[in-house]
C-alpha cells in the first residue's frame, strides 16, 4: 500500500552539507518526494513535533538542537513507506546504527563515542499515526 511518510534532515545534516547524499539514498530507495521545505524550526513547530517527548529528561536539549539551525522537511511517498524508511535510516543511536542505513554510514566519525542520539541526521516518522500527525504540522491539508 502506497504510504506517506515524514523525514526531517536534521542541523547536523544541512551543516555537514549531506543534505544531497541523503536525498540521493531516499530517491534509490524507492521514495519519491510529494512536498520539500527547507526552514529553521520555530518553537512552535518544534514543540508540536516532539511533543510526545515533553517531560522527558532530555525534552530541553532536544529542543535546543531543533532549533539550532536550518532543516530540510519531506514529505516522502512509496509503497510501505513509513517502514521502509525507517529501515533506510537504521537505528536511532548512530553507534549501533548497521552500515548501509543513513544514519551507520554518515555518523560524524569526530563525533565522542558516546553521541547524542539527537545529533542522529534524521528525524522519520514512526507509525501511521506519527505519519499523519508530522505531516499536518509541516504539510497541512
Amino acid at each position: 500500500m502506497t504510504e506517506h511518510t515524514l523525514l526531517i534532515i536534521k542541523p547536523d545534516g544541512v551543516r555537514r552539507n549531506l543534505v544531497e547524499d541523503i536525498l540521493k539514498r531516499v530517491g534509490d530507495h524507492g521514495f519519491s518526494v510529494v512536498a520539500r521545505k527547507d526552514m529553521v524550526l520555530t518553537r512552535e513547530l518544534a514543540g508540536d513535533l516532539y511533543a510526545v517527548h515533553m517531560g522527558k529528561h532530555f525534552f530541553d536539549n532536544l529542543m535546543k538542537y531543533a532549533l539550532s539551525g536550518p532543516v530540510v522537511v519531506l514529505k516522502l511517498q512509496r509503497v510501505n513507506a513509513i517502514q521502509e524508511l525507517r529501515n533506510l535510516i537504521g537505528a536511532t543511536d548512530p553507534l549501533k546504527a548497521k552500515k548501509g542505513t543513513i544514519r551507520g554510514d554518515l555518523k560524524d566519525p569526530n563525533s565522542p563515542k558516546d553521541p547524542s542520539v539527537m545529533e542522529n541526521l534524521v528525524h522519520a516518522s514512526d507509525s501511521v499515526e506519527n505519519a499523519n500527525r508530522e505531516l499536518e504540522i509541516f504539510f497541512p491539508s
